[in-house]
């Protein structure tokens, strides 16, 4: 049995010394390729083949160390030949960059293993680190030119990199959520990034930090507003929707999706509350006018969305929706009072609101000449109650296109 198991070592042995003379040999081509000045890129080859040949190669910290080594002086000739103004790929160049950081917090995790004894010891953290807080502002730039570039996920690499070196134990010390002024708007680009992409979860995984980016936060929470809706999460939509909204009710984006959310809904009550809270902030737009006009029919509150809707008017004549609203109010009450039971009694009133009626939907029709399906319906309503023949004859037609 003893015999057993020492032929079998002895076998184990064999198959092994093979490999390790030829990662030696590898070894010292590396070596020398790094020593004589050039052919940098096939030192670097020679350990990346090492690591795909064999999954256990993946521990052996000698590897990454003349890996390491490899990229970096490639990146000092890169960065040499950018010094003297000569010709050079941009990309390469950002790229050795980032390579850099790869290596080094594989080599650092492989590094800090304990020893024997359980402690650690990491020989290469404090250089490493060192060299590549140096080369950190790359990464940066490295991600705005690949923005330019429309490589966005490219781009998004590389602002992760930046981002995430603040978690890295290789960069203990560095505090760079505190020290680098910097972090925000990179995490801002980032999710610029996944938003060209319109990657849902690669937008909103630094969100958080982004919106610290005082300058771009409004844009930064549109990108979040349209990441929850590729993910179909209402509550997240809504959320995010309002919190943009109370932050910058100017802001084109939050206040019309806001509205247009509860109207689909069907929560007038809720379009009412967000257009009156906006129009705190500024009484005369537009916007907000035209958004508590609506409201205000939606909830029947008639002669409110009528006197809403002159003030519009009294600012832009020539916007088409407050006629629309007018004139929709106004047969609506007549509608109201059409009722069998009432007919009689309010005829004069109703037909009064009728004629009321008919030169704001006129003028609807006028301004939003393609909204046929809004005011065919009505003027034929109109038409019809007012005994208009003519009139009546014209729009029916209209009607039998529609």
């Amino acid at each position: 049995m003893k015999r057993q198991k020492t032929i079998s070592l002895l076998l184990l042995l064999l198959m092994i010394t093979p490999c390790l003379w030829a990662q030696k040999k590898e070894f010292s081509q590396a070596r020398s390729y790094i020593k004589s000045g050039k052919d940098y890129d096939k030192a670097e080859k020679l350990m990346t083949d090492l690591l795909e040949k064999d999954a256990a190669n993946k521990q052996n910290i000698k590897i990454y160390e003349l890996w390491f080594q490899a990229v970096t002086k490639q990146y000092e000739a890169a960065n040499e030949q950018l010094y003297l103004k000569q010709k050079y790929d941009t990309a390469a160049f950002f790229n050795l960059t980032r390579r850099l950081y790869s290596i080094a917090e594989s080599l650092d995790s492989l590094d800090c293993r304990p020893d024997g004894k359980g402690r650690v010891k990491p020989a290469f953290r404090k250089d490493h680190a060192a060299l590549l807080d140096q080369l950190r502002p790359n990464l940066y730039f490295g991600g705005t030119y690949f923005l330019r570039k429309e490589d966005n996920m490219t781009a998004f690499d590389f602002f992760e990199t930046y981002l995430r070196a603040d978690s890295q134990p290789l960069f203990t010390g560095y505090d760079y959520s505190k020290t680098d002024k910097r972090m925000a708007e990179a995490a801002y680009w980032a999710e610029s990034a996944g938003y060209r992409m319109q990657d849902a979860e690669r937008t909103l995984r630094y969100f958080d930090l982004a919106v610290a980016d005082t300058a771009k936060a409004r844009y930064a929470m549109q990108y979040a507003c349209e990441a929850y809706r590729w993910q179909k999460d209402d509550a997240a939509y809504l959320a995010a929707l309002k919190r943009g909204f109370e932050a910058y009710p100017d802001f084109p984006y939050f206040f019309p999706r806001l509205i247009d959310y509860y109207n689909g809904k069907e929560q007038p009550d809720s379009a009412l509350y967000y257009a009156e809270e906006a129009l705190r902030t500024n009484p005369d737009a537009e916007l907000f006018l035209l958004a508590k006009s609506v409201a205000l029919l939606n909830l029947e509150r008639y002669d409110e969305c009528i006197t809403v809707s002159e003030r519009l008017m009294a600012l832009n004549d020539s916007l088409a929706e407050p006629y629309f609203n007018i004139a929709t109010a106004k047969l609506n009450q007549a509608l109201v009072m059409d009722r069998e039971d009432m007919s009689r009694r309010y005829r004069k009133e109703i037909q009064k609101l009728y004629m009321e009626a008919r030169p704001y939907m006129e003028t609807y029709r006028k301004l939003a000449p393609n909204e046929e399906r809004k005011w065919a319906p009505a003027l034929y309503r109109i038409y019809l109650n007012l005994n208009m023949g003519k009139q009546f004859e014209e729009i029916d037609k209209v009607m039998k296109r529609l």
